[in-house]
């Protein structure tokens, strides 16, 4: 058996299959700001009380603080229910983005069923959990029951190895690999990765490569532990033992696929689609109005340091504005504290709070018409970010600060 088709026996009580529907227990189930009220509203309708207030977390982070009236409305319905359930694990502070947030907060474990109110729940999966995305209908009825059902995944296994140059980073693979499979290329599939370039990355890189599983339309995207990720887990979590899973030797992908990441340049997705990727020697020169480091992909503290090494004594150009926000508040104080914040700040980049900001197009770092932002966000479809008649260009954030200080797309 796979990873995935492991976790899911467990949760369904026997052995699973390829193609079977099955029904699952639920370990955690998450939402937001954005998408919890929809399935509250749904929830109010069949029943009265949730079924575990210690399984449900809901992360104030899409449009923090609330930017117009019914975003207003919306986290009141929000805070309503979590005092009405009585809900353990509600952050509505500015606490950060939910996929960074829940590790953080020691809820994410391996072996774990996990399902989000949002398609980027997928992120679990570097922690060696089996973690998708579903509609607000679905979540309505995690909240009631605390089971789901799915039908299990065909898997591909993902092997990536090779030299990682210092130029590289996890963005450039996993955007490598969406190329390679498309956008739709892996739909509803398990992409199960494997390899020396895998087992030795940190748990930030890791989170980025599972996050964007996604974007091939895959269900999940999982790993197994290594020492690294590990070590975080015992840190959050506070527990000596796991039961992690492993794939078996002998077991049968659906599809295979190998990439060494040797040779590799810089990888951009180019409008309007993730899988429209080309080397950076091919794009160079695109001039750009705006920059933006953070999301839930790249966000993370090895990002701003990347970025702040780039922008260290240099200024931004003046015909370009830079947005930066730290995934969640824990990465923001330790920014600061390794003086990330103010090389950002003394290179006329823009701070922001921690939080999703631009990456949805709906607060913060709007693009008008016409305009060219450069991003480490994972989707750049039409209107993503903006104005329609706008475009979205995916790197890595070394790419987007350098950007942001010549005014172009540059190494």
């Amino acid at each position: 058996m796979n990873i995935t088709e492991k976790i899911l026996s467990i949760g369904y009580g026997k052995e699973v299959i390829p193609g079977e529907i099955i029904e699952v227990d639920v370990d955690l189930v998450m939402s937001h700001d954005g998408t919890s009220p929809p399935a509250i509203r749904i929830f109010e309708k069949i029943a009265e009380d949730v079924w575990d207030n210690s399984k449900i977390a809901i992360v104030f982070d899409h449009t923090v603080p609330a930017n117009t009236i019914g975003s207003a409305e919306f986290q009141k319905v929000a805070r309503q229910f979590k005092k009405k359930q009585n809900l353990k694990h509600f952050y509505d502070h500015g606490e950060g983005i939910c996929h960074q947030v829940l590790p953080e907060k020691g809820l994410v474990k391996p072996g774990q069923i996990i399902v989000g109110a949002d398609s980027h729940t997928c992120t679990y999966g570097a922690f060696n959990a089996f973690s998708t995305g579903m509609g607000a209908t679905d979540i309505a009825m995690v909240y009631a029951t605390g089971k789901t059902w799915f039908m299990v995944p065909e898997a591909f296994k993902i092997n990536v190895t090779g030299d990682l140059s210092e130029n590289i980073s996890s963005k450039d693979i996993i955007l490598k690999i969406i190329k390679e499979i498309g956008s739709g290329g892996a739909t509803y599939k398990s992409l199960e990765f494997f390899g020396d370039i895998i087992n030795n990355m940190d748990v930030a890189g890791r989170m980025t490569m599972t996050n964007m599983a996604v974007e091939m339309g895959a269900k999940n995207g999982i790993m197994e532990i290594n020492q690294e990720t590990l070590n975080y887990l015992k840190d959050k979590t506070k527990m000596n033992k796991f039961s992690m899973f492993k794939a078996d030797k002998y077991t049968n992908y659906e599809k295979e696929f190998s990439f060494d990441i040797s040779d590799l340049e810089p990888q951009i997705a180019c409008p309007n689609s993730v899988d429209n990727v080309k080397p950076i020697s091919k794009i160079k020169g695109i001039s750009i109005d705006q920059g933006f480091i953070g999301s839930c992909t790249n966000g993370r503290l090895e990002d701003l340091k990347m970025a702040a090494d780039v922008l260290k004594d240099k200024k931004v150009h003046p015909d370009v504005r830079l947005l930066i926000s730290p995934a969640s508040l824990k990465i923001y104080e330790k920014a600061i504290e390794k003086g990330y914040i103010q090389t950002f700040i003394e290179s006329n980049a823009i701070v922001c709070n921690p939080g999703c900001g631009p990456c949805l197009g709906g607060h913060m770092g709007v693009l008008s018409e016409g305009e060219t932002c450069i991003a480490t966000t994972n989707r750049n479809f039409k209107g993503r970010m903006g104005d329609p008649n706008s475009k979205v260009y995916l790197s890595n954030a070394r790419i987007v600060a350098s950007s942001a200080i010549k005014g172009f797309i540059s190494e």
